[in-house]
């Protein structure tokens, strides 16, 4: 074989091996093909192993995947006249790639701009105060609106979270003046209840205190009355034994210590009589035992 030859089968073999790089396309699970046949729109390939006449075909690549666009900060204008800048990010996904292809140029270059018309709306239409207290709502009528756009491209719009609002600076300054006063107000509403609660606290040991000392007061005169009365019964029972003799004799002995006492003035009972009748009888019945049986006195004459 000479080397003409042999040159030509090797061109040839590297031909049809360059043909067949450029004929057999990958397709991956998450991926699709649109092909495209003398400039017509064929269909969307895929997965897997795609045949094409690299003379007459030509394809588009689409990602199917969940995908992200930022959007850059945007001013927009509230329904209070407030400039504010904001910037968020649009999650989207191509469902129908083929026309996603044909519908749309630049994907990411109209969603950008149909994103800022879309904020502008949506803020327009509320105030300031709204905006950075209902996000979630702002995040919705953003979603809502932008998919309504999309649909006619193929795409769907998941979810819009808005990252940073940065409001006017002088709605700053106010801001932070408001929450230097909420601050406030909480450690003064915090130090009242602390203050409020150990006044409860120390009230109601007071509370527990009075009654514990007022029930051991009450067990105490109950003792007391209690040894009191058995003193009496005592007194009852002693004084059941005793004659008039011996309380006679307590009485002198009370009389004998007033006496002994420096005291100038005594009050001195009216049962005093009484006392002294009782000792001048148990005297004199003391000496009519003690001297026998007194004699009678003489008889007088009897006068005719």
């Amino acid at each position: 074989m000479s080397a003409a030859v042999v040159a030509v089968v090797l061109v040839v073999v590297i031909g049809l091996v360059a043909l067949a790089a450029v004929s057999v396309k990958v397709v991956r699970e998450y991926q699709r093909v649109v092909l495209f046949r003398l400039g017509r729109a064929q269909a969307a390939r895929g997965p897997g192993l795609t045949f094409i006449n690299p003379i007459t075909d030509r394809i588009s690549w689409v990602d199917l995947r969940e995908q992200y666009l930022e959007i850059p900060h945007q001013t927009a204008i509230t329904r209070d006249n407030a400039a504010i800048a904001i910037d968020f990010i649009i999650f989207y996904k191509v469902l129908d790639p083929l026309t996603s292809v044909l519908a749309v140029k630049d994907f990411r270059g109209a969603a950008i701009n149909i994103a800022s018309t879309t904020l502008r709306s949506v803020v327009g239409d509320m105030s300031l105060d709204d905006v950075l207290s209902k996000r979630e709502e702002m995040n919705d009528a953003l979603r809502v609106k932008l998919d309504d756009v999309t649909e006619r491209w193929g795409v769907k719009v998941g979810n819009v979270e808005v990252r940073e609002i940065k409001p006017p600076p002088a709605v700053l300054e106010a801001m932070t003046r408001q929450m230097g006063a909420e601050r406030a107000r909480r450690a003064l509403v915090t130090e009242a209840e602390g203050q409020r609660e150990a006044s409860v606290t120390v009230a109601e040991g007071q509370k527990q205190s009075a009654i514990l000392q007022a029930e051991g007061e009450r067990q105490s005169a109950e003792l007391r009355a209690q040894g009191f009365a058995a003193a009496l019964r005592r007194v009852l029972e002693v004084a059941g034994d005793v004659d008039a003799n011996t309380m006679t004799l307590q009485y002198l002995e009370t009389l004998k210590q007033l006496g002994a006492s420096p005291s100038t003035k005594f009050v001195v009972p009216a049962e005093l009589t009484t006392l002294l009748s009782g000792v001048v009888a148990a005297s004199h019945n003391a000496g009519q035992r003690a001297n026998g049986p007194a004699t009678a006195p003489p008889a007088q004459p009897r006068r005719s």
